[in-house]
């Protein structure tokens, strides 16, 4: 058996702000400090004295989490900068505001995938799919039954489609509700070779830490 367990980073100085994320390289607050060592609590808890291997986003608020979970297991942190959110160009690190007034809406049909939304330099969402997928791919080449995931909402969710086998051509509709903090547990059975989503965005360890931020 294998368990993949993909955190999305908890609360980020961008969240509080009000300003776009992305790429933009904020580090976790105070609470979000708070919030990866209650993840780190619940992992810990879960795999004990097991083998694993902890990897991470390279962006500050992904890697900052990560650390502190790494910390309980004894293990380095691997960084990897395709397990980045999707970038929106020169909206990121900008007002919210800033880029809903330029955003280009996602069209219902068409190539949903290549769509721009609007601000130069920003990534489509194939582009995106692009990375993650051979991301998770060489992650899952590593003989470990235990991996710790630390990413953001977006990428997350393409994770999850690339966990479940699928096609990159067919994510265009696809979406899990993820927020910052949560803990999503997937599981490869050994039994039938099945890739399994175990739990979706737990949030329970979160509680008495104030409001969850997506």
């Amino acid at each position: 058996m294998r368990h993949i367990y993909l955190v999305t980073h908890p609360e980020a100085q961008h969240h509080v702000d009000g300003i776009v994320g992305g790429w933009h390289d904020s580090d976790l607050t105070a609470r979000g400090r708070l919030q990866a060592e209650r993840i780190a609590e619940v992992l810990a808890s879960r795999i004990g004295h097991q083998p694993v291997e902890v990897y991470s986003s390279d962006l500050r608020r992904a890697s900052q989490a990560a650390e502190r979970i790494a910390r309980r297991f004894f293990v380095e942190v691997r960084t990897d900068a395709r397990l980045r959110e999707r970038s929106n160009g020169e909206a990121d690190g900008r007002p919210q505001a800033w880029l809903a007034e330029r955003r280009i809406p996602l069209p219902e049909y068409g190539d949903r995938l290549g769509h721009h939304d609007g601000p130069a330099g920003a990534e489509t969402r194939m582009a995106l799919v692009e990375r993650l997928y051979p991301a998770l791919d060489d992650i899952l080449r590593r003989p470990v039954a235990n991996q710790i995931l630390v990413s953001h909402g977006s990428a997350s969710s393409y994770l999850i489609a690339a966990w479940i086998g699928m096609p990159m051509t067919s994510t265009d509709r696809v979406f899990f509700p993820l927020t910052s903090g949560g803990i999503t547990t997937l599981l490869r059975n050994d039994t039938h070779f099945s890739h399994q989503v175990v739990s979706l965005n737990e949030t329970q360890h979160l509680q008495g830490l104030g409001e969850i931020t997506s």
